[in-house]
């Protein structure tokens, strides 16, 4: 009896030890993910929801082509004719197998480049930009009939177009080096003589934004949804008959599914970033390094687990329903200011005036909300003209604020003069006159 006792507690032991181990619980219920640094981002505000190493700069792969496509489609024209170069030939798989003086049309050029993720087209689009930005005698010349290293140069203005956007769009730690993502080192001579060595970089946060940007601001936008959404694609060019597959298989595992872009290097790993449309809301996500061969399904994965936790947990709040009380904005004193009658204290009234604001709320998660708060002066100064700014109102979650409000003044106070001293005796004077 007292062995078969023994049995069932060193049993009990065990069972609870495996299942401490098996099953862990996850604070708040978060995201377990494969991916070494990911990010799921409210487009519409750019909030990172939720982020794992979100600001690690981290090699990207063929998300990179995003920034290609849309850099392409607000700076190019679709029906432009593109000159194959021998470097852009010359790339490795991936590839469409562009052949050297052959031509093609930038719009099939970039179904290639978004749905099956071609190396080649993608330098041979950057040449087609970046050619715009070299020597005069370069501009004039053939494609076609570039050496490698002028070939090298044109990419090399484009890359620094693409830097030079992703900051615009304020990411601050992405380097562009190649157009289509492949792992990639340059030094830099400084204006010191010191050297630095860059490498082809983003953070998961920043490829989110930048994915967000392409989605929702920019001029192209539906241009770009219209190729990344695309099934399949086909054309004809140099006497050849093309069909692009898009690989994007995420745009047919959740619904709501709106674009999206793989990438693969030994470096990187396996990358991905995505977008979706659930209920008015508009989540991106990112993941760099999600998992190596054999691994591939990995990213797939963690993208249905960041969206549906984004779906379940974070809802639209407006800034219309914490609007601010306009009742407290009172008349201010204006020290030194002109009154209608010789001793009062001048005052101007206030109005609210809204600011201009990206969207018009946030989403917000369990135990969150918008917070307002009130700044204005207490008194001020003559002269004091209609519509001077004077306070401000706020509308943040945490330590950001998403939208500003500015109190401004309904009306005009001129600072005290002699004429007005004059103007205000004489009426004094003819009034005890009477």
């Amino acid at each position: 009896m007292w062995k078969k006792r023994i049995y069932r507690a060193v049993g009990g032991f065990f069972c609870c030890l495996f299942l401490c181990v098996k099953t862990p619980v996850l604070a708040s219920g978060e995201p377990d993910l494969y991916a070494t640094s990911a990010v799921l981002m409210d487009a519409d505000t750019g909030r990172v929801l939720y982020g794992k190493n979100a600001d690690t700069p981290m090699a990207m792969a063929s998300t990179t082509k995003i920034m290609t496509c849309i850099l392409l489609l607000e700076m190019g024209d679709l029906e432009d004719e593109v000159k194959v170069s021998a470097y852009a030939a010359s790339m490795p798989k991936v590839k469409l197998y562009l052949k050297k003086g052959e031509t093609y049309r930038v719009g099939d050029l970039l179904y290639s480049l978004m749905l099956e993720s071609h190396n080649d087209s993608a330098v041979a689009l950057a040449e087609y930009i970046g050619k715009k930005y070299l020597p005069e005698e370069l501009k004039a010349k053939d494609t076609a009939e570039f050496t490698v290293e002028e070939s090298k140069q044109a990419v090399k203005a484009f890359a620094s177009l693409m830097t030079k956007k992703a900051e615009g769009l304020g990411c601050k730690n992405t380097y562009f080096i190649t157009p289509n993502g492949l792992d990639a080192t340059e030094t830099i001579t400084l204006s010191n003589g010191e050297t630095v060595t860059k490498e082809h970089c983003t953070t998961a946060a920043e490829l989110a934004r930048i994915m967000s940007y392409c989605i929702l601001e920019s001029p192209k936008k539906e241009s770009f949804l219209k190729i990344t959404q695309t099934p399949s694609y086909g054309f004809a060019a140099n006497g050849r008959s093309y069909s692009c597959v898009n690989h994007n298989s995420f745009l047919n595992m959740m619904q709501g599914a709106i674009s999206g872009k793989t990438g693969f290097t030994n470096k990187a790993g396996y990358c991905y970033v995505g977008a979706l449309e659930s209920d008015g809301r508009t989540f991106v996500v990112a993941l760099l390094a999600c998992g190596w061969p054999n691994n591939k399904t990995y990213k797939w994965s963690d993208t249905k687990e960041l969206m549906q936790y984004g779906m379940d947990n974070f809802f639209w709040k407006t800034f219309e329903e914490v609007k601010f009380d306009e009742g407290k904005l009172n008349a201010l004193p204006v020290e030194n200011g002109c009154t209608n009658v010789l001793g009062g204290m001048a005052r101007t009234h206030l109005a609210l005036k809204q600011g201009e604001e990206k969207c018009q709320g946030v989403l917000l998660g369990p135990g969150e909300d918008i917070s307002v708060t009130y700044q204005c002066k207490r008194n001020l100064t003559a002269p004091v003209r209609e519509g001077q700014v004077v306070g401000t109102v706020t509308y943040s979650v945490g330590d950001v604020v998403y939208k500003t409000d500015h109190i401004v003044t309904c009306d005009s106070v001129e600072k005290i003069d002699f004429s007005w001293c004059m103007e205000q005796v004489l009426s004094r004077f003819l009034d005890v006159g009477e």
